[in-house]
């Protein structure tokens, strides 16, 4: 798998880079369903939504890991293994929810040996790391105030 995308690397200065990673997988050890808060899904779709190559790279620092989101799963590369996904959270059915407020149905799929203790934690560590860069995630251009003038009716 090679992800190809934009990453901001000044957010300050709003500049952005183009990162290229290539991802390998082992064989899959185990599967198993799990729910995605809404919020979190939600916030993770509209940022994808808003990258220009379809990918969004999500640092996650207080766990030393890098979270790749794309159309189909979100990834999770470790720092001791730069290029082997430890867990694929894939098969997203948001069309099973009644509301966009309830959780959404995945498969969390674990490579790597020590990928459940790291799942153990992701809940608790990825949702802050997403927050994090949604607030960044600001319009690039700049908002326009039009001054609409109301008829008067003769009246």
């Amino acid at each position: 798998m090679r992800i190809i995308g934009l990453a901001q690397s000044q957010p300050a200065q709003g500049r952005e880079s183009r990162m290229e990673i290539t991802c390998y997988r082992d064989s899959e050890l185990f599967r198993e369903p799990r729910q995605l808060p809404a919020e979190v899904y939600n916030t993770a779709m509209v940022l994808l939504q808003h990258s220009s190559d379809g990918v969004v790279f999500v640092p996650v620092r207080s766990m030393q890991y890098l979270a790749i989101i794309d159309h189909e799963e979100i990834v999770f590369l470790g720092s001791e293994n730069k290029n082997r996904v430890e867990i694929s959270w894939q098969r997203f059915r948001p069309q099973r929810r009644d509301a966009l407020t309830d959780p959404v149905p995945y498969d969390a799929v674990y490579y790597a040996s020590g990928a459940a203790k790291t799942m153990q934690r992701l809940p608790g560590e990825f949702p802050p790391a997403l927050q994090a860069l949604a607030a960044k995630d600001v319009p690039a251009t700049a908002a326009r105030i039009i001054k609409l003038d109301r008829g008067r009716s003769a009246g």
